[in-house]
């Protein structure tokens, strides 16, 4: 009998051994944007993101306390401004990139989860899984996981995907940091402004839109298929490059044929702009004859990936823009300063 008890009692504490030793990382199981079950603690407390879009909405849901690492890329990404948002991102280790990631640095930061892109290569992904991290893909964009892996996913219903999967991917990622309130405040402000937009422009017709040209560097630009056209949509213009799929590199000869008249670039390519006005094969182009050149400002992220403040702000900004006598009474200032003290914790103010 005392044998017996001793073997259970010996049982019981290896049994409570292992279960102090083991971290909690079993209680929950997520899906993520490309369809991949993986299982989270139900606290998370350190997490690297490996992509600039997850980390511009991780710095909105206020939960940088929990960051511990990021894209080695970020302020290519964010635009070397973005740090006054986020002052300690120089200090955070950067232990990989969108497609590449270095598991010795990884793992030395000890993160409950790792936020990385959905094109994130497959064999990049298990070599971080095979070390037992939780690894959750984010795309912001709701199609099937076939097409949800792709840079350039073929999309049947842009708005619908485009607003369907930055809603689920904001809750996903609010979830799993514990920002559920804040999480369903980002997606209730970016639809704040809408219904205003589309009612001031609802009697333009399709030909009557201003063709305009989203300028990147070296040439490339997005078509359909990416947040940018729906943007460009919603704004009352017409994107010229809405032929081609996704984000490519088209030629000068292409922009020369589209002829559009607005261009626009974004705030984290300012050099693009000095490009356009310098060069010469741009100079027969209406947009740049006319001088209707615009930098986008910070918050009118038109990436191929739909982000809160483009939603929320950004469509209002290039809408006014395009058609600045049906939007007057607008001033972009305070409806900027609003949101960034709500999801900032700052005012806006405009890059030096």
């Amino acid at each position: 009998m005392i044998s017996r008890l001793a073997s259970l009692a010996a049982t019981g504490f290896a049994f409570l051994s292992i279960m102090l030793a083991t971290p909690a990382f079993a209680d929950r199981l997520i899906t993520d944007q490309i369809g991949r079950q993986v299982h989270v603690p139900d606290s998370v407390n350190r997490v690297v993101i490996l992509q600039h879009q997850t980390l511009n909405i991780a710095v909105q849901l206020n939960a940088m306390d929990k960051v511990v690492g990021v894209l080695d890329e970020w302020k290519k990404q964010l635009g070397a401004n973005y740090v006054r948002l986020a002052p300690d991102l120089p200090k955070l280790a950067t232990p990989g990139g969108l497609t590449k990631v270095n598991i010795e640095e990884m793992l030395k930061l000890k993160p409950d989860v790792v936020f990385v892109t959905n094109y994130a290569p497959a064999d990049m992904i298990k070599q971080m899984e095979d070390t037992g991290l939780a690894v959750v893909a984010i795309s912001l964009l709701d199609v099937p996981p076939q097409e949800a892996v792709k840079l350039n996913p073929t999309v049947k219903d842009e708005p619908a995907a485009i607003d369907a999967g930055f809603a689920s991917g904001v809750r996903l990622i609010a979830d799993i940091l514990g920002k559920k309130d804040q999480g369903e405040a980002l997606i209730a402000a970016t639809t704040r402004t809408r219904q205003l937009v589309a009612e001031r422009l609802a009697d333009i017709p399709q030909d009557k839109r201003v063709p305009v040209y989203m300028a990147n560097p070296d040439l490339t630009t997005y078509g359909h298929g990416k947040y940018t056209g729906l943007m460009m949509e919603r704004a009352g213009a017409r994107n010229v490059a809405n032929e081609i799929a996704g984000f490519k590199q088209v030629t000068m000869e292409d922009v020369i044929q589209w002829n559009p008249s607005v261009i626009f670039v974004q705030e984290r390519y300012p050099t693009v702009v000095d490009e356009i006005r310098k060069t010469a094969s741009w100079q027969t182009i209406d947009a740049v004859r006319n001088n209707r050149i615009y930098l986008m400002p910070e918050y009118a992220k038109a990436w191929g990936y739909p982000m809160p403040e483009a939603m929320a702000l950004g469509e209002l900004w290039m809408a006014q823009k395009l058609y600045p006598d049906r939007f007057r009474d607008i001033d972009m200032q305070k409806q900027a300063d609003a949101y960034y003290r709500e999801f900032y914790r700052t005012d806006y103010r405009a890059a030096p």
